[in-house]
């Protein structure tokens, strides 16, 4: 193990005698850091925010199920549970609340209909960015069904899933 000692070899000149190379690379270090980090933020802030899509089958079976509920404020909170058959399970449900601090709202609004607002936390929306909401109407299932690319597996009751 080396050891260093505190007092620096000092030159003719009166100067240390790697002074400036060290000043040198220490300057090339910096300038080297700060480009890493203006090359690393710069997509970053470019880069358009991954999130959850709805079809437009999910929005208007939203729209349909709000008002006939009679609650045309409320909105439907998604998100990721731990548990179910397979590690995770998916979430649907009311929400008469206002979104929560963080949540990521999307709102979709027509002409002449009522809003439809989803709200999905920012840690479910790490399970699901990139993920559709559809709706499916087929002779054997109706209801919400999330196409979620981030799925490895989903169970045969298609609520719960693990992700690759």
């Amino acid at each position: 193990m080396e050891t260093q000692s505190s007092a620096s070899p000092v030159s003719s000149k009166g100067e240390a005698p790697h002074a400036d190379v060290r000043a040198d690379v220490r300057a090339d270090v910096d300038a080297d850091v700060r480009a890493d980090v203006t090359a690393e933020a710069a997509p970053a802030a470019a880069a358009p925010k991954r999130t959850l899509a709805v079809s437009s089958e999910a929005v208007e079976a939203i729209r349909r199920q709000v008002l006939k509920r009679k609650t045309p404020d409320a909105a439907i909170r998604v998100g990721v549970r731990g548990g179910g058959c397979s590690g995770f399970s998916y979430v649907i449900e009311y929400d008469d609340k206002p979104p929560r601090t963080g949540d990521i709202v999307m709102e979709f609004a027509e002409e002449g209909k009522a809003t439809v607002r989803v709200f999905c936390d920012k840690k479910s929306l790490l399970y699901l960015q990139s993920s559709v909401l559809d709706w499916e109407k087929t002779l054997m299932y109706t209801g919400f069904k999330f196409k979620n690319p981030q799925e490895a597996s989903r169970c045969g009751c298609g609520h719960s899933f693990t992700v690759a």
